[in-house]
């Protein structure tokens, strides 16, 4: 049995009595620095970082995410040792040199502090693997430290721009009934200093960054098998994000996203603004799973290729969240090839049916 559902079946046993589910709704407004914090009468949360990093001689790719997941049949459970929620996290280096991705994962019950999600703001703890947010709402710095298998992460992320909340004012529809949503924000443009072990080697770092946050109650549609999203920070300070929801044959059951130039108001997308078209494609050897490395996205924003930058970033995570994905730092380009930015490409479902 995996770990992940052994400690599912620990939580399971006689239902006890819970509170009604949470509704997503729109015209709930965010609150800082409240909302950069856990929401575990919800479902599914995640804090999700990726960026891009240099080094002398050397360039990387990072991502890093924690996970909260209620566990519905422990919940009103009295008794301390209740999994009521669980907790788990990824982690993944991508060495462009070295042409290779390393990972790594974690999962644990909360409690007893092993692992840990404030309510109060961002401080998530997963055994030695801490995520924190300090400093005023207007100025976040966030402490990153992930010593991994293989690889750490030792980073110190800041804030250059204001939060952009996404959708309408942070709820962010993902399909075609309106409780399928989830109160999502992000802070593209992060600025990034640290330092990143690879083996024996250590190297000082610094790049450019961004962070997604979303928590809901109802994500995918029955329909739905995955998504295809990119986060994408623009070299002028612009910030783009595109999402699309995909059915089993390939055709887009919903999209959204949003463009917020450099200093200026972001615009939210509506379904029919956004048209992925999907290109070169590469075939992991380990899962057989196929992935468009190579997207023509279109959006209000304009037409704009993705290009992964390694092609083989997959990240089997079975061991914690039970998904396959795919998640890998990606180019920019606009309608003529030029670069115009970089940041991530995440595409779920491709291996099997997402299920959250």
């Amino acid at each position: 049995m995996r770990r992940r559902h052994l400690l599912q079946w620990l939580a399971a046993g006689a239902p006890f009595a819970a509170q009604a589910a949470p509704v997503v709704q729109p015209g709930a407004a965010l609150a800082f620095p409240r909302d950069f914090g856990a929401h575990p009468d919800y479902r599914t949360e995640w804090w999700y970082i990726t960026g891009a990093l240099q080094a002398p001689g050397r360039e990387f790719g990072f991502q890093l995410t924690f996970f909260r997941s209620r566990v519905d049949t422990a919940q009103g459970n009295p008794s301390r040792f209740a999994a009521t929620q669980l907790l788990f996290a990824h982690a993944a280096l991508t060495d462009l040199q070295g042409q290779r991705l390393v990972h790594d994962q974690r999962i644990a019950r909360a409690g007893f502090g092993i692992a840990e999600a404030a309510p109060a703001d961002t401080d998530v703890k997963l055994r030695d693997w801490v995520l924190r947010r300090r400093g005023p709402v207007e100025r976040s710095v966030y402490e990153a430290l992930l010593p991994a298998q293989g690889f750490g992460l030792d980073l110190r992320i800041r804030e250059t721009q204001p939060v952009l909340l996404q959708g309408q004012g942070g709820y962010s529809r993902k399909g075609p009934h309106a409780e399928q949503a989830s109160y999502y924000y992000s802070q593209p443009q992060l600025d990034v200093q640290g330092r990143v072990s690879l083996g024996p080697e250590m190297h000082a770092v610094q790049g450019r960054a961004w962070l997604d946050h979303e928590w809901s109650e109802t994500l995918l549609d029955d329909a739905a098998v995955g998504w295809d999203w990119i986060g994408m920070n623009f070299d002028d300070g612009a910030a783009l994000t595109a999402f699309r929801l995909r059915r089993r044959d390939g055709s887009t059951l919903w999209a959204g996203g949003s463009y917020r130039p450099a200093g200026g108001e972001a615009r939210a997308f509506e379904p029919g603004d956004v048209h992925f078209t999907p290109g070169r494609r590469w075939t992991s050897a380990a899962t057989g799973a196929s992935y468009p490395v190579e997207w023509q996205v279109d959006t209000p924003a304009g037409r704009h290729e993705v290009r992964a930058r390694l092609d083989a970033q997959e990240l089997d995570s079975r061991g914690s969240s039970g998904a396959v994905y795919w998640e890998g730092l990606s180019t920019l380009l606009d309608a003529q090839g030029r670069r115009v930015g970089g940041g991530y490409l995440e595409m779920t479902g491709y291996a099997d049916r997402l299920r959250l």
